[in-house]
């Protein structure tokens, strides 16, 4: 079982938002609790955002919630009424993710009797419900914010490790059908979580304007980063799909798409290692001149190929297909290679700071 960080940052919440709503003397102090558990976010920009759309919603719930008990009483209907009242309003405002708290401040309210003390009783419990929403603001601002720069790159280098490890077993035959089908759908949800951690880190604010400028660059280049590995995800599929028709190839070709394929692979790890300061920031022509080449040998035995064999058009288009989608990878690498290069000219002082 692993424990995260969010997991640690909402029990310590839960206990803040408890031991301030017995301090002063607030009833139930479980509704502050209940509060920090829907306040708790990954980062403290997200957790920003979150104060003020509960804010905004427990204020909705709190003017509802008054208004109908005075007018119309707290029987459950009446109630039912007002949470539906909530909900349209919450769309409207484009609030959907703060229904639940909304709806919650509206029966925490609601269920209390109209006697005389009403309003204050009401403010009473709109009070504990943000006590609870402000307590996992602060947790939020205490603890280290989750360096998710560093879980970036490392889902971003693992996920490349495996695609690149399948591409050279594919273009040898040496894959085994199922278990390559099976990992193609775990890259894809891989890639997911990558795609939501890179929108993690774009959230994150720096306390410093000088660093916005360096991390808009690096935004760039892990941008970058992911699409290039997608394009590698999409190279992996097309070769598994025609894999029959890649072993019929002749021998001459299927070695230049070989040679081509492990090019592109290293010269892939190469970009990775390049960033954290692993290779020497330095363009990388021999390995550029290489794949150029095999892209130009690749691309003319395509031709003689299919003017020899007289390949139909559903033959010519998947062979296409195949080396287009190969040109592609190779074109993101070569763009992701010089954004590199120009993040460590203009930025020496990055280097290898990915690792620390």
């Amino acid at each position: 079982m692993k424990f995260g960080a969010r997991i640690f940052k909402t029990g310590i919440a839960v206990t803040l938002s408890l031991y301030i709503a017995m301090l002063l003397n607030l009833e139930p102090v479980t509704f502050a609790a209940v509060s920090a558990v829907f306040a708790v976010q990954p980062s403290v920009y997200r957790s920003f955002q979150t104060i003020l759309d509960q804010f905004q919603a427990n204020i909705i719930g709190a003017i509802v919630a008054i208004v109908f008990t005075l007018a119309f009483g707290n029987e459950p209907f009446v109630i039912g009424l007002g949470a539906i009242l909530i909900i349209a309003i919450s769309i409207k405002l484009k609030m959907e993710k703060t229904i639940p708290l909304a709806v919650v401040t509206l029966i925490l309210i609601m269920e209390s009797s109209t006697d005389g003390n009403f309003f204050l009783f009401a403010l009473s419990r709109l009070g504990i419900i943000m006590i609870g929403v402000l307590s996992s603001f602060v947790v939020n601002l205490l603890f280290l914010p989750p360096k998710h720069e560093t879980k970036l790159f490392q889902k971003i280098i693992t996920n490349t490790e495996y695609v690149t490890q399948w591409l050279r077993l594919i273009i040898r035959h040496d894959a085994e059908h199922i278990a390559l089908k099976d990992d193609i759908q775990k890259l894809r949800e891989e890639m997911i979580d990558t795609n939501n951690f890179y929108k993690l880190y774009k959230e994150e604010r720096d306390y410093f304007k000088k660093n916005e400028y360096t991390k808009g660059r690096k935004l760039v280049v892990f941008r970058q980063m992911i699409t290039t590995t997608e394009k590698a995800i999409a190279v992996l599929k097309n070769l598994h799909f025609h894999e029959q028709s890649i072993l019929d190839l002749p021998e001459e070709m299927k070695e230049l798409l070989r040679e081509q394929i492990d090019y592109l692979t290293q010269f892939h790890d190469r970009t990775l290692l390049k960033y954290s300061g692993k290779v020497r920031h330095e363009p990388s022509e021999e390995f550029l001149e290489e794949i150029d080449k095999g892209e130009k040998a690749l691309t003319e035995q395509l031709i003689v190929y299919s003017e020899k064999k007289r390949l139909n058009q559903e033959d010519w288009t998947e062979l296409f297909q195949t080396i287009g989608l190969i040109i592609g990878y190779k074109d993101q690498l070569k763009h992701l290679d010089l954004l590199i290069d120009s993040l460590y000219t203009y930025h020496p002082e990055e280097t290898s700071q990915i690792d620390k």
